[in-house]
């Protein structure tokens, strides 16, 4: 499906850096690595003359109709931020029709540059360009990286144009309906991006980096799974938080809750979200020798959510059944309420694996959904309306929306204006459905071509996670695991898992435990420094332990490696000495 990259030595002069071409990295030694010092650029610098106005279609490893330039832009150091060369770039797509799009992208490059560099993830549906000069990349750019990112190949309305200003009108067309718009999201755009970034690099500095990273977080995260499954020399290191593993199938994921919810009686409203809650902190609270409302041993309380592991017939929500399957009362919000019939399936289907009607991509056979969790009604999971094609729809009901829905409605059905509760799982879209996997997927798990050329790898994710699918993330892990062996696995990649945290790592305990006892909400430990950790592992050879340890305002935690997690033994419940990473 993608171009494989093409990589060969350039030549090298006795002081000159490791030259890298468009195809890849290659393997450093001592004697190809690149000088200590830092190469020094100034405004004068900063022009089209030294940078051009476009770039040779050529040096582009995935197909594009021409990569033109802007004017680059000097911005001077102001307080922490060091002065730097600012440079847009779009690149026209190949698809003339209506509904194809540029890809725009944009290259900081350092007044004071240490033959670092680093690309950076887009969040949500993406469609912006990330920034670049703030948050982690700020720090980086402190310590002389050259960063750089893209829209991913489609320009999301609100956003404006390149340079700011005003949102641009809609463009005609749709750019969900674009196969090659869809490829971009999924991978061509980083391939794409990082080449042109590489030949800006040499053309300002005379070099490119020794060192490259990939750094994103959700589908930023994702990003940085696919360029080391189909990108592997090009990075020296990449660090993945929570990323949207199998994005195909998220984007469906709420749609299948939906489509189970069309008959009333499945319906799970509102008003059972603390009595969710409450019976996933009974039966798990406790399961990692502690009563403190957190959910640390996720493995043993997934398993006894899932239908998809133990007897068939077993229930685990029998302690919440409605008596003779009828709710007494359907508004009570307490922990007390019961559960029907149908609502149980529904609860079944969030918290246990989905099969689908045929394998995707990577042989993939199931998506994880979600685990047991303090946030049962986060982002959209439960909600408070019925919506067209489910039963007591109102006739004005509209059609479920959410994050990702484009994803069904555009690039699965083509319809955008479709309604996505129409989905039928292995029917008339199925075939469809397995061309996006391939293209949207980061779910290969063979990881050795990345392992082999000295990549290193970090990846955290938080079971709490409501947005992304913390079952389909532990999933990638094992599968990982399962084709590359544990050992082989530990030797460029840390799996961590921080558990009862979400989208963004962080979280707190549950304000009743597992004894049914009322306790005060604790921040959960969760802050560790990933950029850190995947520096001095790529550049100084510091393996980072694969049970490190995570601080926060009320203490530490540990940090632990999936499959284990934060076993409590005895002393201090805010000291991370006071416990193990058990599996």
């Amino acid at each position: 499906m993608n171009r494989r990259n093409r990589s060969f030595l350039m030549a090298l002069s006795a002081l000159a850096t490791l030259l890298i071409s468009a195809g890849g990295l290659k393997a450093r030694s001592a004697q190809t690595a690149a000088p200590q010092g830092s190469r020094e650029i100034t405004a004068e610098d900063c022009t089209s003359t030294k940078l051009g106005t476009g770039i040779p279609d050529s040096s582009i490893g995935e197909p594009v109709a021409g990569v033109t330039l802007s004017a680059p832009r000097w911005v001077a150091a102001a307080g922490n931020a060091p002065a730097h060369c600012s440079i847009d770039g779009a690149m026209a797509p190949v698809d003339t029709s209506v509904n194809g799009r540029p890809i725009n992208f944009r290259v900081v490059l350092p007044a004071s540059w240490t033959s670092h560099a680093v690309q950076l993830g887009g969040g949500g549906m993406n469609g912006s360009i990330p920034g670049l000069t703030g948050g982690e990349a700020a720090a980086l750019l402190q310590r002389g990286f050259a960063a750089y990112g893209s829209d991913s190949g489609h320009q999301q309305g609100g956003f404006g144009p390149r340079g700011g200003g005003a949102p641009a009108a809609a463009p005609a067309g749709d750019w969900s309906l674009s196969d090659e718009a869809i490829k971009n999201l999924g991978y061509m755009q980083m391939k794409k991006t990082h080449d042109a970034a590489m030949v800006l690099m040499e053309r300002l500095y005379g070099a490119r980096p020794r060192y490259n990273y990939y750094v994103g977080s959700s589908q930023g995260g994702r990003e940085a799974l696919t360029v080391a499954q189909r990108y592997p020399a090009d990075y020296n290191g990449i660090a993945a938080n929570v990323p949207i593993v199998s994005f195909s199938s998220l984007m469906l994921a709420p749609e299948w809750i939906r489509i189970q919810e069309k008959p009333a009686a499945n319906w799970v409203t509102p008003a059972k979200t603390e009595a969710i809650r409450a019976e996933f902190v009974r039966q798990c609270d406790k399961l990692d020798g502690l009563a403190d409302g957190v959910i640390n041993n996720y493995m043993a309380c997934r398993a006894t959510f899932d239908m998809s592991q133990g007897a068939a017939d077993r229930n685990p929500w029998a302690a919440k059944r409605c008596p003779n399957n009828v709710d007494p009362n359907p508004q009570d919000t307490s922990a007390a309420a019961c559960f029907t019939d149908g609502q149980i399936t529904t609860l079944k289907l969030v918290y246990s694996r989905y099969k689908y009607a045929t394998p995707l991509a990577n042989g993939s056979k199931t998506f994880g959904m979600w685990v047991p969790t303090t946030d049962p009604s986060g982002s959209g999971l439960i909600v408070n309306a019925r919506f067209k094609g489910q039963e007591d729809a109102a006739a004005t009901a509209q059609n479920h929306s959410h994050l990702g829905v484009l994803g069904v409605t555009g690039f699965l059905m083509k319809n955008p204006s479709a309604n996505p509760l129409d989905y039928t799982e292995g029917g008339a879209f199925n075939a469809r459905r397995e061309e996006i996997s391939a293209w949207l997927d980061s779910t290969n798990p063979d990881l050795s071509a990345f392992a082999r050329r000295g990549g290193k790898m970090i990846v955290a994710i938080g079971t709490n996670d409501s947005l992304a699918s913390p079952g389909a993330q532990l999933d990638y892990y094992q599968s990982v695991l399962d084709k590359m062996g544990r050992s082989a696995v530990d030797e460029f990649a840390r799996f961590y898992v921080i558990p009862q945290t979400g989208h963004g790592l962080s979280g707190s305990s549950y304000t009743v435990n597992g004894d049914g006892a009322a306790i005060p909400a604790a921040q959960i430990p969760s802050r560790f420094d990933r950029i850190a950790m995947l520096l001095d592992w790529v550049e100084k050879g510091a393996v980072p332990p694969k049970s490190a340890t995570v601080t926060g305002n009320t203490g530490t935690l540990p940090l632990c490696s999936y499959p284990t997690y934060p076993r409590y033994n005895t002393g201090s419940t805010a000291e991370a000495a006071s416990y193990t990473c058990k599996e």
